[in-house]
This record gives C-alpha cells, sequence and structure tokens, in this order.
C-alpha cells in the first residue's frame, strides 16, 4: 500500500526538499502541493491523501484553520495531519491538535524522523512527536489550573468502561500498545480494540485526539517539572 502524502507549506523551497525525500520511497508518494492553508484544505478534498504535513504558519489560511477544516470534513475522516513548526514550543501546537491534527514534528527533525512520522500517521498508531510532546501538552492544558477543564468531556468518560479508561491513562502517558500490554498484563490486539472503544465512545479521531481529552476531562494531571 503507497501512502499518499501532501506537502502544505508557503516556502517552496521546503515543499520541493520535501517532495524528493517523500517521492525516494517506495512506499510513498506525493499527491499535490498547497501554498497556504485554503489551498490545502481543497486539495485534501480533492486527493483525498493518507497524511498532511502541514506548515502551521502560513499566509492567509494558517495551518491551524487548515486542520479545523480538514478535521470537521467527514469526507476526509481518514485525513491524518501533522503539523511542521519551526518551534516546538509552541501554543499553536495544542490548538492544532485540539483542533485534530495527529501530532506534530518540528521542521529541525532529521529526514528519518519525518518519514517515520508520516508513516506512523498513516497508520494511527501513536501520538506524533518527540518525547517532549507529552509534557509540551500538559504544561498549556494545565494552565488556569482547572479552568481548561471540559466538563463535557469529563462526563463522557463515564461510558468508559474501567479497562477502557485504564488504558486511557497508559496512552496519555505516550505508551504504544505493546508497552501497555506489557503494563496491564493482557495481548496488544486486546489493548488494540479497548482503544479503538475508547476512540468511538469519546468522538477521537486517533491517540493524539485521547491523549489531548485525557488530560482536558481532567482524568490525567500534568506534573509540573
Amino acid at each position: 500500500m503507497t501512502i499518499r502524502v501532501l506537502l502544505a507549506d508557503d516556502q517552496a523551497l521546503l515543499r520541493s526538499a520535501f517532495r524528493v525525500l517523500v517521492d525516494s520511497e517506495p512506499d510513498m508518494e506525493v499527491v499535490g502541493e498547497a501554498s497556504d492553508g485554503a489551498e490545502a484544505a481543497r486539495l485534501a478534498r480533492e486527493h483525498g491523501p493518507d497524511v498532511v504535513l502541514m506548515d502551521i504558519r502560513m499566509p492567509g489560511t494558517d495551518g491551524l484553520a487548515a486542520t479545523r477544516l480538514i478535521s470537521a470534513d467527514p469526507s476526509l475522516a481518514q485525513v491524518r495531519v501533522v503539523i511542521l513548526t519551526t518551534f516546538e514550543v509552541d501554543d499553536y501546537v495544542v490548538q492544532a491538535l485540539r483542533a485534530g491534527a495527529s501530532g506534530f514534528l518540528g521542521k529541525g527533525s532529521e529526514p528519518e524522523e519525518l518519514l517515520t512520522a508520516i508513516r506512523v500517521a498513516a497508520g494511527g498508531e501513536a501520538l506524533l512527536s518527540p518525547a517532549a510532546t507529552k509534557g509540551l501538552i500538559a504544561r498549556f492544558l494545565a494552565r488556569g489550573d482547572d479552568d481548561g477543564l471540559d466538563p463535557a468531556r469529563s462526563e463522557r468518560l463515564g461510558a468508559l468502561t474501567g479497562r477502557e479508561r485504564e488504558v486511557l491513562v497508559q496512552v496519555a502517558g505516550g505508551h504504544s500498545n505493546d508497552e501497555i500490554a506489557e503494563r496491564l498484563s493482557v495481548s496488544p490486539l486486546t489493548v488494540k480494540t479497548h482503544v479503538n472503544r475508547a476512540m468511538a465512545k469519546l468522538g477521537a479521531r486517533d491517540r493524539a485526539q485521547l491523549v489531548v481529552i485525557a488530560y482536558e476531562s481532567g482524568l490525567v494531571r500534568p506534573r509540573m517539572e
């Protein structure tokens, strides 16, 4: 299966570099390029990519607004957005995750990290980011203490079984299915089933959204270091 990638960045030179990198992989292909968020949303509807590499800061419609447009379109439910940012410690990153992005990656990342991010996003298996992402999300969602909690999401947690809540806590901790399985003494397939059920009950697009929900609902409390 070939992973279809859409590039969205206002710098043509960067798009060209990303295209060369992505197209050099036998299991990937670039299906379109956009120079702003509005064009990215339009091309996403036109080409139905598996992954959109989205620059967060673009003129006109920025990456945040474009992510919201893509996430709000039911016909693009399978599209995963990976935010590219120069500054990883950025309030926009968390806003993008809330808007429906699958995660983020710094523009200074190594080529192999970018390719891995695309594959992970296409598989929908994990939050895309360095280890610092969990702490980044925690810091921003913690601002204002309980003011940042979402009562509606807290109520929806009531639909989860005890085991699903337990798995959700582990997902929010940044653990993979295999790691969760080992921690809870169950099979990876069982963990995957619980994760999928939790996503369905909470209306989450992917694991990245589960992490945000876990913090916004108050199920997981960030530890400030």
